[in-house]
């Protein structure tokens, strides 16, 4: 291997190469043993221009520039709203609604999913991943058995499925035991003597009464006995990765905190597409990296992939440079801004104008919007060059 010399690395520091780029040029010098000094020269060059033609030129205005590449390509993105996610047949919001959605930041998705990676034996053993899905998906009383009502007793009887139980609690051998906590939960969330026969369980309203009869039963129905209350179903599906197939969990809606607690999924890889539920379990600069993702499979989704990533990114920057994520509208960004006529310019044009006069607030004039407004050349690129005459100067 080329090992780097002292005339190697003083070719490389010579270059106006950020220190990432310097590294990664020595790493490909150390990855070869062929390369001669002119040759290590000219690849350190060849980086070196392309850095300096990528590089954004000072003064140069890469708001405007990015919201016009993210705006025009989001012109001839469809009003489709839901595709299935693959085959997990998991609707998605796509398109033009779920850009929206980001850009606002809007709390919670109209369609929240996770894709939950496993570890270990769980990812390879399918009777392993199905001890995730239970942990994860919700079960309800009508998954387990059937209801059935008795008016003249005042007697609700649930018969639970015997080979279901078995299934969802592949910890616990026997089904009374799973039963009997089955009626634990039932006491503990309608507050009623619930009776036990093996797997049949039956309760009733403490005074007879057909209507709280009907409320017990409908109460029932929402008591979530295993899983997360959030997520109404999972789908498994093999998947090819680079070190062989694992399984892989989607879900419909989302609880990402109490998902990475659970035994078997990797935290490393699983991922949600609520940013605000990123924010609060991983911190800002995952919820910063979780738009640029969304956003720009987004775009890839309509076909639009070849908008450049570095205006995703400043999209991103800009929505969580203070820590928190604001939206792109009047509340957030464009509300926030310090210019009373770039305020005034987004919406609300009167209220703005109004309160800047009650409170006697000022324009200093230096952005794009409240120049174009006043009819002055915009303070970037050359409206920031000023030239002027000196008398004491003759010819």
């Amino acid at each position: 291997m080329t090992e780097i010399t002292d005339a190697v690395e003083a070719v490389v520091e010579d270059t106006e190469l950020p220190l990432r780029l310097r590294e990664n040029v020595y790493e490909t010098v150390e990855d070869r043993d062929d390369l001669s000094l002119e040759q290590i020269e000219e690849i350190a060059s060849a980086v070196e221009a392309e850095y300096l033609d990528n590089r954004v030129p000072p003064l140069d205005p890469v708001g405007t520039v990015s919201a016009q590449s993210i705006g025009e390509p989001g012109t001839q993105m469809t009003m489709n709203t839901f595709h299935y996610a693959g085959v997990a047949e998991i609707d998605v919001t796509q398109g033009l609604p779920r850009l929206i959605e980001l850009v606002d930041a809007r709390k919670t998705p109209d369609t929240p999913m996770m894709t939950v990676y496993l570890e270990d034996e769980y990812a390879t053993d399918r009777e392993k991943a199905h001890e995730v899905v239970w942990q994860i998906e919700a079960t309800k009383i009508l998954a387990l058995g059937d209801i059935s009502t008795n008016v003249a007793d005042m007697i609700v009887s649930v018969n639970l499925n015997e080979d279901t139980l078995q299934e969802r609690w592949p910890t616990l051998d026997s089904t009374n035991q799973i039963a009997g906590e089955i009626a634990e939960t039932m006491e503990d969330a309608l507050g009623v003597k619930v009776t036990q026969e093996g797997t049949v369980l039956e309760f009733g309203p403490e005074q007879p009464s057909y209507r709280e009869l009907l409320q017990l039963v409908e109460a029932l129905r929402d008591v979530v006995f295993k899983g997360i209350e959030d997520i109404s179903r999972v789908v498994i599906r093999k998947e090819q990765m680079d070190d062989g197939e694992q399984f892989v969990l989607y879900t419909e809606g989302s609880a990402f905190k109490k998902t990475l607690a659970i035994e078997g999924v990797d935290a490393s890889r699983t991922t949600c597409n609520n940013i605000h539920e990123i924010h609060s379990t991983l911190g800002i600069e995952a919820a910063r990296e979780t738009i640029i993702e969304e956003t720009r499979e987004t775009l890839e989704e309509q076909g639009l992939g070849d908008v450049n990533i570095r205006h995703l990114m400043l999209v991103a920057d800009i929505m969580t440079n203070d820590g928190t994520i604001q939206s792109i509208g009047r509340h957030g960004i464009s509300g926030n801004k310090e210019s009373v006529l770039a305020r005034a310019a987004f919406e609300v044009t009167v209220n703005h104008l109004l309160d800047a006069a009650i409170y006697g607030e000022a324009d200093d004039l230096n952005g794009v919007i409240e120049n174009v407004i006043v009819g002055k050349a915009v303070k970037l690129g050359t409206g920031d060059v000023d030239l002027r005459m000196s008398a004491s100067k003759s010819d």
